[in-house]
């Protein structure tokens, strides 16, 4: 990734700042760059863990997403995400009718993924109170590394999550969720992203590995998730 020809727009991560951004302004930044997408336009691509591959498309709206998938060439299944600091609401359209989502279903696997629906969400972006922990290189980038507990009372497979965001362009580049007893469970790499837009840059690629908490974190099993340039598609169901 050629990180000396991206420049995203978010002021917060400026060079021209004299004072270092607080960690809920990094986090914000981050939760920008990752759903800097114009609002009419879908994100296609594929899971693929081994040799399965599974179709997806997403379509991002500030804090609400929509996501689509269909799993071993079966049909499509739509579901359509609102998130707040303190809720998650996950609801699934089908034949034109919007449904709840049981919360205990959102660490349920992605057509037999990785990838999770919290995690399809960076869910763990809207928790509050990040905290500023250091600032570390990832592949040789400077990033901030921030600690993000979660919520009392809220649902999901992390407690704590760990996110390393680059210090000049503001997108996040590592993501670390542990669980209740500080076990790695879940790492997110970044591998490359594309230009959607003058200025405006998405995730193209990223690898998403589950561990075992048990035995130091040793990865399990590997996702890959990649997109396809933005189509001039519409979200569907619910806005």
């Amino acid at each position: 990734m050629n990180f000396k020809s991206i420049t995203l727009a978010i002021a917060l991560i400026s060079s021209a700042q004299a004072e270092q951004p607080s960690a809920k302004q990094i986090l914000e930044g981050a939760r920008i760059s990752a759903t800097l997408t114009q609002l009419d336009e879908g994100l296609s691509g594929n899971l693929r863990q081994g040799n399965i591959n599974n179709p997806i498309t997403l379509f991002l709206k500030g804090k609400d997403i929509q996501f689509q998938f269909s799993e071993n060439k079966g049909p499509w299944r739509i579901f359509h995400m609102r998130i707040g600091d303190e809720a998650f609401n996950l609801f699934e359209i089908t034949n034109g009718k919007t449904t709840a989502f049981p919360a205990e279903k959102i660490v349920q696997p992605i057509a037999g993924t990785d990838l999770t629906y919290e995690d399809l969400a960076l869910r763990f972006f809207y928790w509050p109170d990040p905290k500023l922990e250091a600032t570390e290189d990832v592949g040789g980038q400077s990033c901030y590394k921030l600690r993000i507990d979660k919520p009392k009372g809220s649902s999901g497979r992390y407690e704590v999550v760990y996110v390393w965001i680059h210090t000049k362009f503001g997108a996040f580049m590592r993501i670390r969720g542990h669980d209740k007893n500080g076990g790695l469970v879940k790492e997110f790499q970044v591998e490359d992203i594309m230009k959607v837009a003058d200025n405006v840059w998405t995730l193209r690629k990223m690898q998403v590995a589950t561990c075992d908490p048990a035995n130091d974190g040793r990865r399990v099993s590997i996702t890959d998730v990649t997109f396809d340039s933005p189509k001039k598609v519409g979200p569907r169901g619910i806005r």
